[in-house]
């Protein structure tokens, strides 16, 4: 059993408030009367088990959750092979390359490409 405890009765969205993706979600999800818990994560630091253990969720590498187009990524990082710790610190320093939000209803995780994909849960 992981760290991230889930609901059925709740979505729990992981995002960077300055994502518009996220805004989009959420006013999707509040549309159709879906309660959501947010963890915007520019307030909410996740640990790195937290991290990786949404990575695994989603069937994906730790890596795979850092928008490397980012201009913050890029503004800071080169594009280079690092260690799953080092993209974990990476995350937690500057939770804005998240690559899309993460969201979370019982066993189903998801990153919401599309506003609407928050529907699917």
């Amino acid at each position: 059993m992981g760290e991230i405890g889930t609901s059925n009765r709740q979505i729990i969205l992981y995002y960077g408030s300055k994502s518009e993706e996220a805004k989009k979600a959420l006013a999707t999800a509040q549309a159709h009367g879906l309660p959501v818990e947010e963890v915007d994560l520019q307030k909410t630091k996740l640990t790195g088990t937290q991290i990786v253990e949404l990575a695994d969720r989603l069937k994906i590498s730790v890596k795979d959750l850092i928008n490397q187009e980012h201009a913050t990524y890029k503004a800071h990082f080169n594009h280079h092979n690092y260690s799953t710790d080092d993209w974990i610190k990476m995350l937690q320093n500057n939770p804005e390359i998240l690559v899309f939000p993460i969201a979370l209803r019982g066993a189903k995780t998801i990153l919401v490409k599309t506003s609407t994909e928050i529907l699917n849960l």
